[in-house]
């Protein structure tokens, strides 16, 4: 689908870059809880005391990142398409250049992490039998899925600012994804148009 013609609900895109915003807070809030227990639990050369327990927690933060992303999965593709379209609508002066690199990083990582979630479904589907949350074989698997996606929800938790960037500066250009705000006339104030 082409982004110029996407279909364009201003409430629903607002909901969507609240919910990026969460996200990047979040991912912040774990990478940074992540970097404490890293540093108590490493020595000076950055091995762990105990691999066992260290291994568990970096599953456990792959797994609250992976978490915390499903809250704009649904929206992502739109989010992007949007920016996308915004970004070209924009006028040289209020780009920055770092924002189109920004974009494709969302975009490849977001192919990632949908070619990741086809990958993880089909490996549930191929569990045996009985095997789901709380079995050793389905959690093993969920953790290997999550660990191999948490790389690509760190690029969206690194770069997904952007997008908030990008609408923001539409909103103070003349975008047709965000239109500018109307003026209205001072009241008591009449205004005559000479020919």
């Amino acid at each position: 689908m082409d982004p110029l013609t996407i279909s364009f609900d201003r409430i629903a895109h607002r909901e969507f870059l609240e919910h990026v915003d969460g996200f990047v807070c979040d991912s912040k809030t774990i990478l940074d809880a992540w970097d404490i227990y890293s540093d108590e639990h490493t020595d000076l050369d950055g091995w762990p005391h105990d691999d066992h327990a260290y291994g568990l927690r970096k599953s456990q933060r792959d797994a609250d990142t992976a978490e915390a992303f499903e809250n704009i999965r649904s929206g992502a593709r739109h989010l992007l398409a949007t920016a996308d379209a915004q970004l070209r609508s924009l006028p040289a002066d209020a780009v920055q250049n770092r924002w189109g690199y920004q974009l494709g990083v969302l975009y490849s990582a977001l192919d990632r992490l949908d070619a990741l979630h086809e990958q993880w479904l089909r490996t549930r589907d191929g569990l045996p039998g009985g095997a789901g949350p709380g079995t050793a074989v389905f959690d093993d698997a969920l953790a290997e899925h999550h660990a191999e996606s948490w790389s690509y929800l760190d690029d969206w938790a690194t770069h997904a600012q952007a997008l908030g960037d990008i609408d923001s500066a539409a909103r103070q250009t003349s975008s047709p994804l965000a239109p500018p705000p109307t003026a209205v006339p001072a009241t008591g104030r009449i205004t005559s148009v000479r020919r």
